[in-house]
């Protein structure tokens, strides 16, 4: 049975996060601005990450070089990706985002050869290709999406697939700042706190929480929640059972974000998004780091 945990997590993990999508989808889909939600979004990580930071006895460091990388981290981690996919949320079904997020992996790897991080791979060419081949497929079948219309929005839910990608090969080029990834992640959202509240009451995006709450507002305590509590034990596994182990939660994103979204939103989809879904899971197969032991987990760390 213990060789099951550690699948049990990731599929945990997986189904949690897979739920914020319709979750934000719900959000912003009754008048809330993306720099109101970011707001609330940044001070509910800062609350649950601060916690856990707490109780792990650690301190946050606050000179200018960790400063730097919790600005840069709060920009390309949250919020240029945010502003622009929650924008791409008010338009497009929220399975049709969960397709496009499921690109990260695939994007990741040429901006890995560009940063010198990674070796030409005809493999993951392949990958990269059944990718764009996918998401051709949702923007070139007229009957993929239920409004024609949804096709400008597309670029915007690239758009933050793309500032992940490149999220994920800054740390492998720069590092954390020497911080952990809770204290970073907590870090970036007390800056990302500081800039979107000033932001979105300039803006007119300011979401006073003084009133009765209603379905969007449960909505966003929610996403903002489980996204929080849901990052502190993916990094749990990955230090556990090893990043090569924990990065197959992209699948279980992209499939179960489709999965909510047709239960929560009654969305359904046509046979041109099930055959995307296909190829974007043998891209994602493709571009990904393959286990490299027999039981199947990656290495445990020291």
């Amino acid at each position: 049975m213990t060789r099951l945990i550690p699948f049990a997590w990731l599929l945990f993990i997986g189904t949690s996060w897979g739920l914020t999508q319709p979750l934000t989808k719900i959000a912003v889909s009754t008048g809330y601005q993306p720099f109101g939600i970011i707001f609330w979004q940044m001070v509910i990580g800062v609350i649950i990450l601060g916690t856990v930071n707490y109780l792990r006895r650690r301190p946050l460091p606050l000179n200018p070089r960790v400063i730097l990388f919790y600005f840069l981290f709060a920009m390309i981690g949250t919020l240029i990706p945010n502003a622009s996919s929650y924008h791409a949320y008010t338009m497009l079904p929220s399975g049709i985002m969960s397709l496009l997020l499921s690109l990260i992996p695939m994007m990741a790897f040429p901006i890995a050869l560009a940063l010198g991080l990674d070796e030409f791979n005809i493999k993951r060419l392949a990958g990269l290709s059944l990718g764009l081949a996918a998401v051709l497929l949702i923007v070139g079948v007229p009957t993929a999406l239920p409004d024609p219309a949804m096709l400008a929005f597309i670029p915007l839910g690239i758009l933050a697939s793309l500032m992940y990608a490149f999220e994920g090969n800054f740390v492998a080029r720069f590092g954390t700042g020497g911080v952990g990834p809770v204290q970073l992640l907590l870090g970036s959202s007390i800056v990302g706190a500081l800039i979107m509240g000033p932001l979105s009451v300039a803006t007119g995006q300011w979401i006073n929480p003084l009133h009765s709450w209603h379905a969007e507002d449960w909505a966003l305590i929610g996403s903002a929640f489980i996204h929080s509590f849901v990052y502190t034990l993916y990094v749990m596994i990955v230090r556990n059972y090893g990043p090569v182990f924990s990065v197959q939660v992209s699948y279980l994103v992209t499939a179960t974000g489709l999965g909510w979204a047709m239960l929560i939103l009654g969305e359904r989809y046509t046979g041109p998004v099930w055959l995307a879904l296909g190829i974007m899971f043998i891209g994602m197969y493709l571009v990904s780091p393959q286990f490299n032991d027999n039981n199947g987990v990656g290495h445990t760390p020291n």
